[in-house]
Formats: structure tokens, sequence, C-alpha cells
């Protein structure tokens, strides 16, 4: 296996700063997020969904993208992913990202899948999902670059088996699936080792972080409030030494990408902590 880093995880960093400290600490890859910063939030300090300094604009010019791809390569590390936050439908969004991916030498993207609130009814949404991942597969075909699904919380796809429902009339080629048992915490939970045999081909990329669950009051009816929160990855519910073994029952020799939203250290000591634990997990 290899391991790379969603550069959501370390906002205070530029790109150029994550590069350097990737090389240093024994990553293999990288994977961009790619969304716009509005004005007001540039003036905030960084933040993991706000001011992050390790973003991608959609919005990029040409010889911005060169220069990163060049520093990667430069580095000897691969693009492994661009992962925007797309709108379900929202085609001429996806194709723009499409561009920003195929100039960065990705290899992959993430897309849209459209979000579970209880307004409307899941069959609904999964029809209109499965229309839009059909043009989807077309124009990740004409880019040379796999669309991931992401297993997410508040999502329709929170689980392997809801996602392998959504692409197993797509090929596999194109449409993949990114597997992330950190969001299953809070949301879509199933035995991994089965989960990873149900996608098959369809299991592109593993996302890396943990989380737990605390209660956190009661209601009127003295019935317990319980709510997940992130941690560090050796903290939480996920047993990865499990998820590790059950990748390598499956065959998995692809990338685990590391997505540490616990705060538990800065974005540098994050960096080197988390590729120790792994690797330690891995080489058992």
């Amino acid at each position: 296996m290899k391991f790379s880093v969603f550069t959501v995880m370390v906002p205070e960093l530029t790109p150029e700063e994550l590069l350097v400290s990737l090389k240093e600490f024994g990553y293999d890859g990288v994977e961009w997020r790619c969304k716009e910063t509005p004005e007001q939030l540039k003036q905030q300090e960084p933040s993991f969904w706000g001011n992050n300094l390790c973003t991608i604009s959609p919005s990029s010019r040409k010889s911005q993208l060169e220069q990163v791809r060049s520093k990667t390569k430069e580095l000897q590390l691969e693009t492994i992913s661009v992962n925007p936050y797309l709108s379900c439908e929202d085609l001429a969004e996806t194709e723009k990202v499409l561009k920003v991916a195929q100039e960065l030498g990705a290899t992959m993207m993430r897309v849209g899948v459209p979000t579970y609130d209880r307004s409307e009814n899941y069959n609904h949404l999964f029809k209109r999902a499965r229309r839009y991942l059909h043009e989807v597969e077309e124009m990740c075909q004409q880019y040379q670059i796999k669309g991931l699904v992401e297993t997410h919380h508040k999502t329709i796809t929170p689980s392997a088996s809801l996602a392998h429902r959504l692409v197993d009339q797509l090929n596999p080629e194109y449409i993949g699936v990114l597997y992330d048992p950190g969001n299953m915490v809070f949301e879509g939970y199933e035995n991994h080792r089965m989960g990873l045999e149900l996608l098959g081909p369809y299991l592109a990329h593993v996302h890396m972080k943990n989380a737990k669950w605390e209660t956190n009051g009661q209601r009127e009816d003295s019935s317990v409030i319980w709510d997940a929160s992130w941690v560090a990855v050796e903290k939480g519910v996920v047993d990865w030494k499990q998820v590790v073994k059950d990748l390598q029952a499956v065959g998995y020799e692809g990338y685990i990408g590391m997505e540490d939203f616990s705060g538990t250290f800065g974005a540098i000591e994050s960096l080197k902590q988390n590729i120790e634990y792994i690797k330690q997990l891995v080489i058992r």
C-alpha cells in the first residue's frame, strides 16, 4: 500500500510547504482540496473548512496549476485525487474541476452525491444521482480520470452497500468508491471486510481518520443524547488494525489517504504521527 494526504487536514500549510513535508515524512502522494475561498474567509485564521491555505481554486490559472504539478513531480510525489465539494447534477462544475484535475495530473476526482436530510425521498435522490453519474462516467472516460463516490454520512451513500448500489451499473474503470471508515462511525457502519468484498473492483481509494461517540446531555423524556466527534486515529471507534487486515485480505494495493480532523497535533506533527502509525499496521 501507499500513503497520501488530503490537504483539507493541513489548513495552515501552503501547497509547497505541504509537498516538501510529504516528501520528508515518506508519503507517496497528495489529494488536493478544491474549492473557492471567499474573500471574507481569507481574513480568518486557517481552518479545515474555512480559510484553508492548502486549497486549489477551481478558477486557478493554468500557470498556477502547472507550478503545483511541477513541484509535485520534482519531489517524486503522485497527485492521487482532486476533491471538490460538488452538487449532484452540476455537470458544468464537474467538468470544470475535471479540467483542473487533468492539469494537475490527477488520476481520480471526487464527484457529487445527494445529501439526505429526510426532506426528499431517497428513491428520488437515487434516480437523480444515477442519471448524473452516467453523464459523469462519459466525462471521466474523456478526461481519463476516475470519478469517486465517497462513503459519507448525511448523503445517500453512507455505507459500502449503498455506495455499491449507486455505482453497480457503471464501469469501474471510470467510476469507483472512496471508502471512508471514519465517516461510517457517524452513519453507515457495516462489517469492513464484507463491505470491501462487496465493492470488489469499485474499491478505488481509502481515507483514514477516526471518531468516537459520547453522551451530550438528556432530552425532556430523559433519553440520552449521543454525538460523534473526531479523535486521533488510534483513539476512535474504527479498529484500523482490523481494517488494514481486511484491505490486505481483499488484495487492496492502492492508497490510504490521511484525513485527520482531530486537531490533536498541528499540521506538521499530524503528518508525522499518522504515517508512522499506519506504517506500523501495514508491516505487521
